[in-house]
Order: C-alpha cells, then sequence, then structure tokens
C-alpha cells in the first residue's frame, strides 16, 4: 500500500489550501523544539505531495495531538488531523492496525485517560 496525498486528505479530512501559512499553529505548538517539521510544514509539505520526509520523520510521534494548533488557525485547516493521517498511513502500512476491542483490557494503564483509550481504539480499529 502506497501512501499518497489523496489517502491523507481522504483520511484527515482537511483541505491544506485553505492555509495561509501565518505559522500561528507552530508558535502555540507545545512539541515545537522537539520536532522536525512543524505543523505549519506539516500542512505545506501534503499539500506539496511531498510526503516521503513526513513518512520517515519523527515528528509523527512527537505531536502531542492537544489539539493546540487546530484552536489557533485562523483558517480551520486542523494540522493536528494531518500529522494523526500521516501517522496512522504509517501504521497501517506497518500492518499494526488490527488491535480488537477484547485485547483491550490487558492493555490498559488504571491512570490512562479514557479519552487515549478511545482515541486508540479508533486509530487502530480504521
Amino acid at each position: 500500500m502506497a501512501i499518497d496525498r489523496e489517502m491523507i486528505l481522504q483520511i484527515s479530512g482537511v483541505n491544506p489550501k485553505l492555509c495561509m501559512k501565518c505559522g500561528k499553529c507552530s508558535g502555540t505548538c507545545p512539541a515545537y523544539d522537539g520536532m522536525e517539521y512543524h505543523p505549519h510544514q506539516f500542512v505545506s509539505m501534503v499539500e506539496n505531495a511531498n510526503l516521503e520526509p513526513l513518512l520517515a520523520s519523527e515528528s509523527l510521534y512527537t505531536c502531542l495531538s492537544c489539539m493546540a494548533c487546530i484552536q489557533r488557525c485562523p483558517r480551520q485547516v486542523e494540522p493536528a488531523k494531518l500529522i494523526e493521517a500521516v501517522r496512522l498511513a504509517v501504521i497501517r502500512q506497518q500492518g499494526c492496525d488490527h488491535l480488537l476491542p477484547d485485547e483491550l483490557p490487558a492493555l490498559l494503564d488504571p491512570e490512562l485517560p479514557q479519552q487515549a483509550i478511545v482515541t486508540a481504539f479508533r486509530k487502530y480499529k480504521k
């Protein structure tokens, strides 16, 4: 399965052409210093179909999915959804997208927020 721009756009539901490259998303990102590619760069790279560097980037896993970039975007581009879509595409390509509901209880930490559980299930079940 080849990962292409159309797949990322379909998974995310985001229109990167709306981005005016103001950088507000990157300016508010709490993981900015640890990222090789920042939120506004993700948007630009997806828009230009420059996916190869993103697929190999540690920035995929540095993103906290806090959605701060979505809150700050004046054009509702939603960079975090693009980052999540690229991450999900990589996970699917690696064949790690097969978590079943019966497997969850053994994997849970009692301190884990419920939102993380729902997100993980959604991510691995699609």
